[in-house]
């Protein structure tokens, strides 16, 4: 595809070793980063120089997963977001203030339905243990495909305390400030699937998740939700009288024909290069700038 490098088809290929080509990719344009793993699962951390970092603002983790499920490209789920964070971070390299921004790209997100299979909860319990509970979480999923940023409803539990639901609101706030000022009041707030997001949330960490649709589809989406509440349940893996294998933490799928057909295509042969658009990877740089400038004191 002309708008991506012949590098990206290489971390498409079935047979890369996802982990090592980011470091390797990174290292060749001057990015250091580190692999941790945590329950065998291979995380990559991006971290940079001291005078990126202020320690009266908040710091800003931006995540996205590495891993993808056999035998699928995995084009949009999750190899975009990947691409369009290591670009971001050769950019922040060498940003010309302090910009507070770490990123994971993380291992396991695919690994089944049960958040704790995650690796980005490993990386959330170690956050949990030192204390580190006031970054802003930021979670980036396929966002290859389509112009619409999509901020996924909170989904929070009745029986999150006062003050985790202010953290979480005074987040979603901002982010949804960031995605209105990126893409000129083009965004949307809808019921997302859980992505790495999940995690954090479990750990008592505030965390937002993101995603893009096309315009069509977020819209035929939105009026589903409007229309049939059983499906928001599903989606966001809420029980309801038409689900009864959530205590499996399983989602229904049965819904699936009702999900956007960019969704449609994850875990299958056709999410491949040639089902990503080049507006997402505008929109994706926009909100990254933004999210680079934004500051919030601690």
């Amino acid at each position: 595809m002309g708008f991506l490098p012949d590098e990206f088809s290489e971390y498409l290929a079935l047979d890369c070793n996802r982990s090592d080509f980011i470091q390797t990719w990174l290292k060749a344009h001057g990015v250091e980063s580190n692999q941790i793993v945590i329950d065998e699962k291979k995380n990559i951390l991006v971290q940079f120089g001291s005078s990126s970092y202020n320690p009266q603002f908040k710091i800003k983790t931006v995540i996205a997963h590495h891993d993808r499920v056999a035998n699928s490209p995995g084009a949009n789920d999750n190899s975009a977001a990947d691409w369009q964070l290591m670009n971001w971070a050769v950019w922040l390299k060498n940003y010309p203030s302090f910009h507070n921004v770490r990123i994971f790209f993380t291992d396991g997100e695919e690994l089944g339905w049960t958040v704790s299979n995650q690796g980005a909860f490993g990386i959330a319990k170690t956050f949990q243990r030192l204390g580190i509970t006031n970054d802003d979480v930021y979670v980036f999923d396929a966002c290859g495909r389509g112009e619409i940023p999509i901020l996924s409803k909170s989904g929070l539990s009745s029986l999150a305390s006062p003050k985790f639901k202010a953290q979480f609101s005074d987040l979603y706030k901002r982010t949804e400030n960031i995605l209105r000022i990126a893409t000129d009041g083009r965004w949307m707030s809808l019921p997302v699937p859980y992505s790495d997001n999940a995690s954090f949330i479990a750990c008592g960490i505030p965390a937002v998740a993101i995603t893009l649709l096309p315009a069509d589809e977020a819209s035929l989406y939105a009026r589903k939700i409007n229309s049939d509440k059983h499906l928001e349940d599903a989606v966001m893996n809420r029980e309801s009288s038409k689900q009864k294998r959530l205590s499996e933490n399983i989602p229904d799928f049965s819904y699936k024909e009702h999900l956007p057909y960019t969704w449609r295509l994850f875990h299958t042969k056709d999410d491949n290069i040639d089902s990503l658009t080049p507006a997402s990877f505008k929109v994706m740089a926009s909100i990254l700038k933004l999210l680079a400038e934004s500051k919030t004191p601690c």
